[in-house]
C-alpha cells in the first residue's frame, strides 16, 4: 500500500518505535530559510502553487529534467498553469523523495489521498484551495498544526530582527529565533563588500577601517543577536581553506578591499580565516552553537544564474579535500579553548567519514560538542539519510544526535521530520534485527526520542 501508516518502516521494531514513540514528538526546527515577515504577517496563501512551488528549487529541478519550458517553472505562466506541470512531472519522478514528500504534504496538510497527476490535478487544485482558505491554514497556523515549538530562520547580521521581536511579543504557541548569518562579512572578493561593510558600521554604530573596528562591529551584533534569543550562528562555506596573516597584513588586506582594489587568493583567505578564528570565540563566549556547511558548488550555470540568480536549482557539490583546512581551523580556536559547540554539514556525502574522524579530536564538555550535520540538501534522501545515521553511528554517539531540521523555505516541509523519524526508526529496527542491540523497548526509545527532539531541546539552550 503506498503511504500507509507503515511506510517506510520495514521490520516490527521500526513500527514500534515510530508509533510508540517518534510519531508524536514536537519539532524543532533549529536551520531553515522561512521569511520572519512572512510568519508574523500570517496571511494566506494566494493558492496551491504559491504554497507548493514557490521557491522551491528541488521540485524545480526535476521539472527541468522531465523537459518542462522554464516559463512554467519560474516564468510568466499562470499559476494553474504551474500547479499542472508540477502535476505532469510528480508520476516521473518515482525513486525520488519528493514522489513520497509531495504525498505526504498532500495527506497531512490537505487530508487529500489522491495520486499527483495530470488526471487528478483540478481536484486537488480545487480542494487544496478551499482548505489554504481556511483561518487554520495561514502561516502560523500551520507551523502550530504541525507542533513546532522552535523555528529557527536564517539572518544576517545587519537585520533589525524587527518581525523577531514583534513576533516574540505576541506569538506564545511557538518561538522564532534568529541565527547569525554573516557570509557577507566574509565575502571580501565580492563587490559590494565594501557597501556592506558601511551598513555593517552603521547598525554597529562604528566605522570599519580595521580589522579591529569590524571585530568590534560584529561582536556588537553579536549581542544583539543573543539578547533577541539567538544561539545559533551559521556559515557557508563552499570553499574551505586556511591561510594565517599577522594584523598589519589583515588590516592592509581590508583597507585594499574597502577601496575596491583586487585582491589575491592568499589574501582572501587570510582575511577570512582571522575573521572566523574570532568568531568561533564570540560564539563560544556567548555559547552558541556555530553551524559550518561546506561544499556547496553554486552558480554552476552562468547563463541561467544571469537570468534567474542564485538559489534557482542550478548548484552542485564540491569535491574538494578539506581535511586540513577544518583541522587548522578548529585547532586555532581550541587552542585558546574557544571553539564553540560545531555542527559539521557536507554536502559532499564523500566527506562524511572525515568529518566524524575529525570532530572526534575535539569533544569535550558535554554530549557531541561536535556534530555530524543531518543529510544536507542532495543528502536530504532515505539513502543520505542513512548514511549519516550510519557514518555518525560508525564514529561517534549516535545517542547525542541532535536530529532533522528542514533547510527549506516552504511552510509545507515539516513531513521531512516525519520522513526522517521513520528513516530513523527503521535505521534503530535493522540494528535490534542484526541483533547488535537488545529488544529493549525502554532503551531504544530514549535513543529515537532523544535524536527526535530532547537533544535539540537541551544542545542548543533556547
Amino acid at each position: 500500500m503506498f503511504l500507509s501508516d507503515d511506510f517506510l518502516l520495514t521490520n516490527d521494531w521500526a513500527k514500534t518505535l515510530f508509533h510508540n514513540v517518534a510519531k508524536e514528538q514536537p519539532i524543532i526546527d533549529y536551520h531553515c530559510h522561512l521569511d520572519p515577515k512572512e510568519i508574523y504577517d500570517n496571511d494566506h496563501f494566494t493558492n496551491i502553487t504559491e504554497a507548493w512551488l514557490g521557491g522551491d528549487h528541488y521540485k524545480w529541478r526535476l521539472m527541468r529534467s522531465c523537459g518542462v519550458p522554464e516559463e512554467r517553472i519560474t516564468g510568466s505562466a499562470s499559476d494553474f498553469d504551474k500547479f499542472m506541470a508540477w502535476c505532469q512531472t510528480v508520476p516521473k519522478i518515482i525513486g525520488n523523495p519528493l514522489y513520497s514528500w509531495t504525498h505526504l504534504e498532500l495527506k497531512r496538510f490537505f487530508g487529500i489521498d489522491l495520486l499527483v497527476n495530470e488526471q487528478n490535478a483540478q481536484e486537488i487544485w480545487d480542494r487544496a484551495n478551499e482548505k489554504l482558505a481556511q483561518a487554520d491554514f495561514r502561516r502560523r497556523e500551520i507551523i502550530f498544526n504541525s507542533n513546532v515549538k522552535v523555528i529557527c530562520t536564517t539572518d544576517d547580521p545587519v537585520d533589525d530582527l524587527a518581525y523577531h521581536k514583534k513576533l516574540a511579543q505576541e506569538e506564545d504557541r511557538f518561538k522564532v529565533l534568529p541565527t547569525f548569518r554573516p557570509d557577507k562579512a566574509l565575502n571580501i572578493d565580492k563587490p559590494d563588500y565594501a557597501d556592506y561593510m558601511a551598513k555593517l558600521g552603521e547598525m554597529a554604530g562604528i566605522t570599519i577601517a580595521t580589522m579591529s573596528d569590524l571585530y568590534q562591529a560584529l561582536d556588537s551584533r553579536i549581542d544583539f543577536f543573543h539578547a533577541m534569543g539567538g544561539r545559533l550562528s551559521d556559515h557557508a562555506l563552499d570553499v574551505l581553506k586556511y591561510e594565517e596573516a599577522d594584523e598589519a597584513t589583515l588590516n592592509s588586506i581590508l583597507a585594499k578591499a574597502l577601496k575596491g582594489d583586487g585582491l589575491t587568493d592568499a589574501e582572501i583567505h587570510a582575511y577570512r580565516t582571522a575573521v572566523l578564528v574570532h568568531l568561533c570565540k564570540a560564539y563560544h563566549d556567548h555559547d552558541w552553537t556555530m553551524q559550518l556547511h561546506i561544499h556547496a558548488y553554486r552558480n554552476c550555470n552562468t547563463r541561467m544564474f544571469n537570468q534567474l540568480g542564485p538559489d534557482t536549482g542550478y548548484d552542485g557539490i564540491n569535491d574538494l579535500s578539506i581535511t586540513i583546512p577544518l583541522q587548522k581551523l578548529l585547532d586555532a580556536a581550541d587552542q585558546t579553548d574557544s571553539l564553540p559547540q560545531t555542527i559539521l554539514y557536507s554536502l559532499n556525502p564523500n566527506d562524511f567519514d572525515v568529518l566524524v574522524a575529525l570532530m572526534q579530536c575535539f569533544q569535550k564538555d558535554g554530549q557531541n560538542k561536535l556534530q555530524l550535520g543531518s543529510g544536507w540538501w542532495f543528502n536530504d534522501t532515505r539513502d543520505g539519510m542513512r548514511r549519516q545515521l550510519t557514518k555518525f553511528a560508525d564514529g561517534s554517539v549516535l545517542h547525542n544526535f541532535v536530529g532533522m531540521l528542514t533547510d527549506s523555505r516552504s511552510f509545507l516541509s515539516y513531513t521531512r521530520h516525519e520522513y526522517f523519524r521513520r528513516v530513523l526508526c527503521e535505521f534503530v529496527g535493522e540494528i535490534v534485527e542484526r541483533e547488535e542491540a537488545p529488544e529493549d523497548e525502554e532503551l531504544l526509545g530514549n535513543l529515537v526520542k532523544a535524536i527526535c527532539y530532547d537533544n535539540a531541546a537541551n544542545y542548543f539552550k533556547f
